[in-house]
């Protein structure tokens, strides 16, 4: 049985968040169900989840989380595509997204792996949140550690100690030595922690991830939903080098916060020092927009989605498993030149496309739906 490690830290305990492009053991999905935040009776985003782990399961172990009323229909979609790489577990949840909702992960140099296990409160709480209730979601993390037998850190607000400290695991990237990216439009949004200052929130970050610097991008491109994600705008690529979204086309709707992230990173240095490598990703030819947002149905305990508003289609939100890059594809003009930016800063990797516009309609993409669990050393 995993235990609850109370009255110490990552950092204390010699445990640290690794890169995601460091060896990984498995990857962790949540099956998506929710009929008032995806198309069709979610049928066709449930059919690009079965088309990501497909492609990551050529790569790597999948382990597909289900809640009961979709256990059936998920053996019965995946069986077809199963090449012994995926398993099915049964776990109820609210929304599909566990990169926000599951545990971060940290290993030690002595084969060790723990993870931290967040507070969630649905992008927002009562403040700005996304969906009501969300207590099922708040559980992914402490389950998920269950099965994997790996005991959990629960970090707490550092201002009022009653209350968890609220952070999603879309909104940090690491590079494993020492250095971390995050956005101030998300970490230091009144929804998530009001009570503490940026550098508690620095601090906070530092003890429960074991790094020694973060670098703070002004804005993320999804101020509404999930309050600017980095994981739509930068990410590591190795020790020493990022990768950032990028367009010279002062039109496109996600063109001032991609500049401002690109300058800023290019002008940052890392934990040892290092001056940034930033290698630019292209973004969309053509904004995404929602279309057909009349078969998603209504429900009191969910923001409602509108037709013809603007979806996160970043290819930025890619996923990195062994040996490979999961890229989204969103049959996109540039669809192409992004599979072709990313092969160039991955060369030793595979990059794997998935048409995925199903997952963007429904609030995130490849990264936002994966959790990885590193391999322990």
């Amino acid at each position: 049985m995993a235990r609850r490690i109370e009255g110490s830290t990552p950092k204390a305990d010699g445990y640290r968040m690794p890169a995601e492009f460091e060896e990984q053991e498995c990857i962790w999905i949540l099956w998506p169900w929710r009929n008032d935040n995806y198309r069709l009776g979610a049928k066709p985003a449930q059919a690009a989840y079965v088309d990501v782990a497909r492609a990551i399961s050529e790569f790597e172990m999948v382990n597909m989380l289900v809640p009961p009323i979709q256990y059936e229909n998920a053996l019965a979609r995946i069986a077809p595509i199963n090449n012994g790489n995926i398993n099915i577990i049964e776990m109820t949840n609210d929304d599909a997204w566990i990169r926000d909702t599951g545990p971060t992960f940290l290993v030690n140099d002595r084969g060790g792996i723990r993870a931290v296990d967040w507070g969630f409160n649905a992008y927002g709480g009562l403040v700005d949140g996304l969906y009501f209730p969300w207590h099922e979601d708040e559980l992914i993390a402490r389950k998920v550690c269950e099965i994997a037998n790996v005991d959990t850190y629960k970090p707490k607000n550092t201002a009022v100690e009653e209350k968890d400290f609220i952070l999603e695991g879309g909104s940090i990237h690491v590079d494993g030595e020492g250095t971390c990216i995050v956005t101030e439009m998300c970490l230091l949004h009144e929804s998530r922690n009001p009570e503490m200052s940026k550098e508690q929130i620095e601090e906070k970050l530092k003890e429960y991830l074991n790094v020694e610097k973060v670098l703070w991008v002004k804005d993320g491109i999804d101020p509404y939903e999930t309050n600017g994600h980095i994981d739509d705008v930068a990410c590591f690529v190795r020790p020493g080098e990022v990768m950032c979204i990028y367009t010279d086309d002062e039109k496109h709707p996600f063109y001032k916060e991609a500049q401002a992230a690109y300058h800023f990173l290019s002008e940052q240095t890392d934990a040892k020092g290092r001056k940034l490598k930033v290698h630019k990703l292209c973004v969309t030819k053509e904004p995404c927009y929602l279309k057909d947002a009349d078969t998603i149905d209504f429900s009191e305990g969910a923001i409602p989605r509108v037709e013809g508003e603007i979806s996160i289609a970043s290819y930025l939100n890619y996923l990195i498993v062994n040996g490979a890059v999961i890229l989204p594809q969103y049959g996109d003009e540039n669809d192409a030149l992004a599979m072709e930016q990313v092969q160039t800063a991955f060369p030793e990797r595979k990059v794997v496309g998935v048409y995925t516009p199903e997952i963007a309609y429904g609030g995130g993409n490849i990264h936002c739906i994966t959790q990885q669990q590193p391999k322990a050393k």
